[in-house]
């Protein structure tokens, strides 16, 4: 097997590739490609290796030595996996690498809203507790999340571990039916409609695939649908929400806050609606919740698996 990795540093540069080099005959490494450089560093590959790069048609067309892409992650949006399969293509993901650190993020965000942890040191720094004619300063409610229901839409294993997590909390567990998706139950936990599930929640996860069906699943019909107070964490993919739509509802009061570690352009060099600097109790994290080094080593060992399953042909978990 012969393979070019395209984007590279995206993994970090402390992570250990031996697991990856030790199964190929060749590797090529790449720490970015542009979309201008796709073609010519492809060439005469049979493996492409990518995070983040865009593979479409024209380069399984013109490329027909091409035979395995494997995606160091887990969300395939960035692979045309219909023109992959017309070409005979095979491309692999990775999944279960990330459930302890998206977990521990999400939870981190769900954490700091619900305490408005940002809001209270701003105050501090900024003396208003110096200034404080009592021994603390109660300026913004807090939610205690015992007893309260989290709402879960997308319940792989990330999903689970938020739930696991959540449930230490003492909060009640519900989940959602995306777009597409039958109400039914999965391990005892009711899967109810969207329009059902909104209402009840005190907190709102997001952890399914971005996908034509899922894109925008949360507009203004569906915040104005929640809770005054509730919030919405999205450590999945930033078109799963209309962000614009959120910004308009936490500036109005529509719902209480938010945290997202995802948005629509990743990085956000244009206008972000989310970026704006009057939206109260918003939390903005870097696309960082996946990336603990133990998480990121995670992704190379089963890569790695993938690859040797691939060249031995007992790989049976193909997404295209």
């Amino acid at each position: 097997m012969k393979a070019v990795f395209l984007d590279a540093a995206t993994l970090g540069i402390d992570i250990d590739l031996s697991a990856i080099r030790e199964t190929l005959d060749e590797l090529v490494l790449h720490e970015r490609t542009t979309p201008e450089q796709v073609q010519e560093r492809i060439a005469g590959f049979d493996t492409v290796l990518v995070n983040k790069v865009v593979l479409g048609a024209e380069h399984f067309e013109a490329n027909p030595q091409l035979k395995r892409v494997a995606i160091v992650a887990t969300g395939t949006n960035n692979v045309d996996l219909d023109a992959a399969k017309t070409a005979g293509v095979r491309v692999v993901n990775v999944i279960r690498y990330g459930r302890s650190t998206v977990a521990q993020h999400t939870l981190a965000l769900i954490l700091a809203l619900a305490t408005r942890l940002v809001d209270y040191h701003r105050d501090v720094q900024a003396g208003r507790w110096a200034q404080s004619s009592q021994f603390c300063l109660m300026s913004h409610p807090i939610m205690e999340l015992e007893g309260k229901t989290l709402g879960i839409v997308g319940y792989g294993d990330l999903g689970q571990g938020v739930a696991e997590r959540a449930k230490a909390f003492g909060m009640k567990v519900l989940l959602g039916a995306r777009p597409g998706q039958a109400a039914d139950s999965v391990e005892g936990i009711p899967r109810i409609p969207m329009a059902q599930l909104l209402p009840q929640v005190d907190v709102l996860s997001l952890h399914c695939l971005l996908t034509p069906e899922t894109r925008h699943m949360i507009g203004a019909q569906e915040l104005a649908a929640m809770k005054p107070d509730a919030l919405i964490i999205n450590t999945s993919r930033g078109g799963l929400v209309d962000e614009q739509a959120l910004a308009d509802a936490l500036r109005a009061g529509v719902i209480g806050g938010a945290g997202f570690d995802v948005l629509t352009e990743e990085p956000p060099k244009n206008h972000n609606p989310l970026l704006a600097s009057d939206i109260p109790n918003l939390i903005v994290t870097p696309h960082s919740a996946w990336a603990s080094r133990e998480a990121r080593q995670r992704i190379v060992e089963l890569t790695a698996e993938s690859l040797r399953g691939m060249r031995d042909g007992t790989l049976d978990r193909w997404v295209a």
